[in-house]
């Protein structure tokens, strides 16, 4: 097998490339990709556990991330040692040995002495370091004396392959302990890689070696020198994730979609229509849909904005678009109650303005199904992909929360034809998460909501003060307002939050909320019925919806000023972030009062969530907060453009890698070698973001 010579460049971790005594020579890519079975110490039972922890081959263990690293100890003299003590001691090897008592057993043993004694220090499974620990060899040793011996858990031979202290520390299990991975990795990092970045690459961005980093995120001499080697290793992934991108973002070029006539007459009617001006931000995303809409290239663009910025305003300024143009626009949302929603908002200007607005989803009636697919805008569930559904004048399609699609259900509705595509989420994502799930789209951002909406007042109160979040509730509603009460989060099925739901609303009838006209709005109610509630809501015939999360987009009756949310602990922060954004659609100043259990009772995460609720009304700056909580593979609460496959990259640190990783992209789509091979290892099955 050819190998591969590499050395640490100048600027690595602050050090020269002499800082490593000599180069050290790696086997190409093809060994990472052999099963953790041809390790020393790994047999059937060993690799069943590895398994466990998701490590399948060599290629796994190297790129295993430690979690921590030990802290340095001052070195004791071997005559000073205590039994069961940690501790480090250094001197020069005088013998070693191995034996083999069993199989899948090595126990290598050296006679180690400083000034003051000797001591045998033992290894376990680790026989190939007897090469390197002769007569004469200087070493420094971390353990723990037992038994008159010294039982090594890290080492260092001088020649910075490993480290005595800074050892690494990685999640491990009841099976497989830190030091025993610590051990294996050992032995898979000489099976390095063959290095996929271009080497003039390398030269301009001061890179080391890809196997010297891994070196030094396993075997780091100081914690600058392992951090270096993360930012090299999560330079590599948004790099591969870029180039990915990038590739997809070419192959759009080559399709073809109906370019649009400059905006007419329609959408000037629909502007005189509109009780209110368009904020600044929504102008902004209007002219760049336009400007994407007269290109033949498909657009491919992401509308995101905080919770009630108008994202929807602009989303039908898109879909008449299209209308004017003599074709079809159709609005796909992930359920029936959001679709809902948006008929409803869509329907009454598109009345005004003379254009069919139709809504299909599973529920609608045989006569509906048939006639929807004709309106001039059609809004729908994934009923709007179903076989036998026929849009074949469609121009503009707009895919709400579209992150809750399957990749499969998001191609469903551009196959057979190239509309352009708007997608839109209502939850807000920081510009270095969307640069990394939707880095083939274009961004649109909303970042502010209409003038004339005054922040929401948010107050986090414990369940021993909820008498008190009732009896302001109550005042709202005796000033004439309504407001909504939001039932705990339950694990499990729909029909049990239906019935949790209906319990606790007969609760409040005959408790907090007595003589008050109480609703109640969950995912089991009929379509037909759901509909007629909401209208009775926005009626003020109902003066209090307890609603399960249905709520949580979607819903807009600006007379509705409080909301109580039970047991907000548990409920993520966007999630809590858009129920709040249900009050505050109106001029009124408006209230969500956030009930938990008591302080102490809840997870640092749970206290982080609530308080950065009761900070900022930002839907921006709690996505970045979110971001820190939860981490960018679960954001979205999906899997996402090998998103969770980032295990260096911190998308809020590593900003300016994100950039210069998309800025290199494109240039590189057609670079062969081991970066494209890393490439297709990433993306292989993946459900890209735009599909």
């Amino acid at each position: 097998m050819t190998a591969v010579a590499v050395q640490l460049p100048v600027g690595f971790a602050g050090g020269a490339a002499d800082a490593w005594p000599r180069p050290r020579t790696f086997p190409r890519a093809e060994e990472l990709e052999r099963g953790v079975d041809v390790l020393p110490g790994v047999g059937p039972m060993v690799k069943k556990r590895l398994e466990r922890l998701g490590l399948r081959t060599v290629g796994d263990l190297v790129g295993y991330k430690p979690r921590d690293y030990q802290r340095p100890l001052a070195e004791t003299r071997i005559a000073d040692l205590r039994v069961d003590e940690e501790a480090a001691i250094a001197g020069t090897v005088r013998s070693a040995t191995v034996r083999k008592p069993r199989r899948r057993l090595t126990i290598l043993k050296a006679i180690v002495e400083d000034g003051s004694g000797g001591i045998t220090a033992t290894w376990f499974n680790q026989p190939w370091l007897e090469g390197k620990l002769t007569s004469g060899t200087w070493v420094r040793l971390r353990g723990v004396l037992r038994r008159g011996e010294f039982n090594v858990k890290s080492y260092d031979l001088g020649e910075g392959e490993a480290t005595a202290d800074y050892a690494a520390i990685y999640p491990a299990s009841e099976e497989i302990t830190a030091k025993k991975l610590r051990e294996l990795v050992g032995a898979a990092l000489p099976r390095s890689f063959a290095d996929p970045l271009p080497a003039p690459l390398k030269q301009e961005d001061s890179l080391p070696a890809r196997a010297d980093a891994l070196w030094a995120l396993h075997r780091p001499r100081s914690p600058e020198e392992a951090e270096a080697g993360r930012r090299r290793l999560a330079f590599d992934e948004l790099l591969f994730l870029q180039v990915g991108l990038a590739r997809l973002r070419r192959e759009r070029e080559t399709e073809v979609a109906p370019a649009l006539a400059a905006p007419g007459e329609l959408v000037g009617r629909y502007r005189d229509v509109l009780p209110f001006r368009l904020t600044e931000h929504q102008e902004r995303a209007i002219a760049e849909i336009d400007a994407d809409l007269e290109r033949t290239m498909p657009m491919q663009r992401l509308l995101q904005g905080d919770v009630g910025s108008g994202k929807t305003v602009v989303a039908l300024y898109a879909l008449l678009r299209a209308v004017e143009a003599g074709r079809q626009g159709a609005l796909m949302a992930p359920t029936e109650t959001l679709a809902e929603q948006h008929f409803l908002t869509l329907d009454e200007p598109c009345r005004q303005l003379g254009v069919s607005c139709a809504l299909l989803t599973s529920s609608s009636p045989k006569r509906e199904r048939d006639l929807a697919p004709q309106g001039d805008i059609v809004v729908g569930t994934h009923a709007l992909i179903q076989e036998g559904v026929q849009l074949d004048n469609l121009a503009v399609a707009v895919v709400d929360e579209q992150h809750r699609f399957g990749v499969e259900q998001r191609k469903a509705l551009t196959e057979g034809r190239t509309p352009h595509v708007l997608h839109m989420t209502a939850t807000p994502i920081p510009r270095t998460l969307a640069l990394t799930v939707y880095g083939n789209l274009a961004v649109s951002e909303i970042a502010k909501p209409p003038a004339n909406r005054k922040p929401i007042i948010t107050a986090w109160v414990t369940e021993e003060r909820s008498a008190d979040a009732y009896s302001r509730l109550r005042k709202h509603l005796d000033g004439g307002r309504q407001a909504y009460v939001v039932c705990p989060l339950i694990e499990e099925s729909e029909t049990s939050q239906a019935r949790a739901a209906e319990a606790e609303a007969e609760r409040l009838r005959r408790g907090e909320l007595r003589g008050y006209g109480v609703g109640l709005l969950h995912g089991r109610l009929r379509p037909a019925d759901r509909r007629d509630l909401m209208a009775r809501f926005k009626a003020h015939e109902l003066d209090v919806l307890v609603a399960t999360t249905v709520i949580e987009v979607g819903v807009d009756v600006p007379n509705a000023t409080i909301m109580i949310v039970q047991e907000a602990d548990r409920f993520g922060l966007a999630q809590l972030h858009q129920l709040r954004g249900r009050v505050g659609r109106g001029a009124e100043q408006s209230y969500c009062l956030l009930i938990s259990r008591a302080r102490e009772d809840l997870t640092d995460s749970a206290v982080s969530r609530l308080e950065a609720l009761v900070r900022t009304t930002d839907g921006f700056e709690l996505a970045e907060v979110d971001l820190d909580i939860r981490g960018g593979g679960h954001l979205l609460g999906t899997r996402q453009s090998g998103l969770t496959d980032l295990r260096f990259a911190h998308l809020r640190q590593d900003r300016r890698l994100l950039e210069r990783a998309r800025a290199l992209a494109d240039d590189l789509v057609d670079v062969e070698g081991p970066l494209q091979d890393e490439v297709e290892r990433l993306f292989e099955g993946r459900d890209l973001a735009a599909g």
